[in-house]
């Protein structure tokens, strides 16, 4: 039988386990923790010698939740990783209002020139990048804030654009697009800068082709040209429970919500990255530098 006091109880349980969950949620995960998300995979068309790539993603720089000294943390972080290589993949600023206080473009591009690989560090725009930019919107088009402060800190910004890159263990293509969503048109909608054909068309030999893309809608798209697709901007979700989110940044829902997809012999790595959009909470998806080591399989 259900006593008065064992229902008191019950309800009391229940509410300082909500009160847990919603201040892990908002404080503890998005401001606190840190993780390296690993993955291994052997993409169709990969040659030569095995390949590490750090990944940053989605930093929504902004006080207290992601601040110039826990950025200089995780940049140091990464270069600990020994990546062979570190690409940057959008979104700079904070993506929602609960902020104490912004921090400029120029002071976060200041700290992540400290980053450091062997074969570079290479950075393309997100959506934020684009939207918090109102001279960009104003034109239609850049140079934007974002992309001119990161090049200023000495590191190249990939707009629609492919470079060669050379190693001992066998070249490769880095190609970047520009931002899917970078324009708003109104109500709603956006116009996308993003050119997949014109990107690729630069490549000019055989080598592997490894594709920056901030937004991974762009993926059905891909030709198998390409060995390997780096995204991010869905945050995993924010919110993630056995795997799935409620709610995805993503005309594909789930689909390509987080983590490593292999579709028609093709690859794709969503990183759940830094920070926050639209409100300043994670559960289930930790933020975290994504290390992707690339191999031949054989």
């Amino acid at each position: 039988m259900i006593t008065r006091r064992t229902l008191l109880k019950g309800l009391l349980g229940t509410v300082l386990a909500g009160l847990f969950v919603a201040a892990y949620g908002f404080f503890i995960e998005p401001a606190l923790r840190l993780r390296v998300r690993r993955w291994s995979l052997s993409p169709v068309g990969w040659r030569g010698a095995p390949l590490k790539v750090a990944i940053l993603a989605d930093l929504h720089m902004g006080e207290p939740f992601v601040s110039l000294a826990r950025l200089e943390r995780i940049v140091a972080r990464t270069n600990a990783l020994g990546a062979d290589m570190i690409v940057v993949l959008g979104d700079l600023a904070a993506g929602h209002h609960f902020v104490t206080a912004k921090i400029p473009v120029a002071e976060t591009a200041r700290v992540l020139a400290g980053l450091k690989a062997p074969l570079g560090v290479h950075a393309i725009l997100g959506n934020h990048d684009w939207w918090d930019d109102r001279g960009a919107q104003r034109r239609g088009h850049g140079p934007t804030i974002a992309g001119t402060e990161l090049e200023a800190a000495g590191i190249p910004v990939l707009s629609n654009r492919a470079v060669r890159i050379a190693r001992e263990g066998g070249d490769f293509w880095l190609a970047g697009l520009e931002d899917q969503l970078a324009i708003g048109i109104g109500r709603g909608q956006f116009r996308g800068l993003d050119d997949l054909d014109g990107t690729l068309a630069q490549v000019t030999d055989d080598a592997p082709v490894i594709l920056l893309a901030h937004e991974p809608d762009i993926f059905p798209k891909v030709p198998g040209r390409v060995c390997l697709t780096l995204s991010g901007h869905t945050h995993g979700g924010q919110v993630r429970f056995f795997g799935w989110s409620p709610v995805v940044p993503s005309r594909y829902g789930n689909r390509y919500a987080y983590g490593h997809v292999r579709e028609d012999g093709r690859d794709l790595v969503v990183s759940g990255g830094i920070g926050c959009s639209i409100l300043p909470v994670r559960f289930g998806a930790m933020p975290e530098i994504t290390l992707v080591e690339v191999s031949s399989g054989q």
